[in-house]
């Protein structure tokens, strides 16, 4: 399968339930209320309040025409502020985190990230809607993420 990549993805965001069909979930709940990304990478919560727009995001995987992949981060009830990272938490503002397989790759500041060449197999790619101080945004208890498959 040396060009033709396999996607399978399930929106893991809606707009009254989010809930996840047949992906591994990527963290423990931890005793504090935070979550522990796999590789010991962790955050704190904050959870959607009754009547606050749910923030949603949709991950797309597009093929690069040379090498490796070119995300696509759709977002609704969300806002990319890069300028007010480490800030105090705003209602449905902040940035997103990259997570490979578990593992944190890297904070996304907009709606468009090139992920370079991956070895080959299966890779879960993780997008999380985060805060301005960097605790992820849940809502019923879930993260608010979206999870796709490259398989090559």
């Amino acid at each position: 399968m040396n060009r033709h990549l396999l996607f399978q993805g399930v929106s893991l965001t809606a707009a009254l339930s989010i809930f996840t069909i047949g992906i591994t979930q990527s963290f423990v709940q931890g005793s504090e209320g935070e979550h522990h990304h796999q590789g010991g990478h962790s955050h704190g919560r904050i959870e959607i309040t009754p009547g606050q727009p749910i923030p949603q995001v949709n991950l797309i995987v597009h093929p690069d025409q040379k090498a490796g992949w070119n995300l696509e981060i759709q977002v609704e009830n969300f806002q990319f502020a890069p300028h007010h990272v480490n800030q105090p938490h705003q209602p449905g503002v902040g940035h997103a985190h990259l997570l490979i397989n578990g593992e944190k790759i890297t904070r996304i500041y907009g709606s468009w990230y090139y992920l370079k060449e991956l070895p080959p197999g299966n890779h879960e790619v993780t997008v999380v809607l985060s805060s301005n101080n960097h605790d992820d945004f849940v809502f019923q208890g879930q993260l608010i993420q979206d999870t796709k498959m490259i398989n090559h």
